[in-house]
């Protein structure tokens, strides 16, 4: 029967020697939230302003890593906002997107984070966010926020 001390992140590494040394695996760096780069977000005058137009974005190529384990997660992405007067311009997205790629941050706070960079990037009317992530261990978690908070 196992005990708590054979659980948790270092378990299989401890059973296995040559996984505990690292002998033949890369080297991955695991950076911190601050290496998000929310400056990369643009925006451009939206000519429209006061017309409800709702706009959607979606992306199934989200990465980041699960900073409890090292892994990389996947996940699909999906923003609808209503601007006021700026658009977020989608190849900046893109690449902020890509900051996250060797960053350790759960996904509650992946989404907090994306949600209230954006916000402050095109000050829209409202944002919500869906940022779901891929099954591990036949669990399926989505995290859906909402800016500013509430029910619209």
């Amino acid at each position: 029967m196992g005990t708590e001390a054979d659980s948790g992140p270092g378990a299989a590494a401890a059973a296995r020697p040559d996984i505990e040394s690292g002998a033949g695996l890369p080297e991955l760096e695991v950076r911190g939230p601050s290496a998000v780069r929310a400056e990369l977000l643009e925006t451009f005058p939206y000519e429209y302003p006061g017309s409800p137009a709702t706009v959607e974005i979606s992306t199934d190529e989200f990465t980041a890593v699960c900073p409890w384990s090292g892994l990389p997660d996947f996940g699909s992405l999906t923003v609808r906002y209503l601007p006021r007067e700026r658009i977020l311009e989608l190849r900046s997205f893109k690449f902020y997107l890509l900051t996250y790629r060797n960053v350790g941050i759960y996904q509650e706070h992946a989404a907090n984070r994306i949600l209230d960079d954006l916000a402050r990037a095109c000050s829209p009317e409202w944002l919500e966010l869906e940022l779901d992530y891929r099954i591990r261990g036949g669990i399926h978690t989505v995290v859906r926020v909402r800016w500013p908070n509430g029910p619209r």
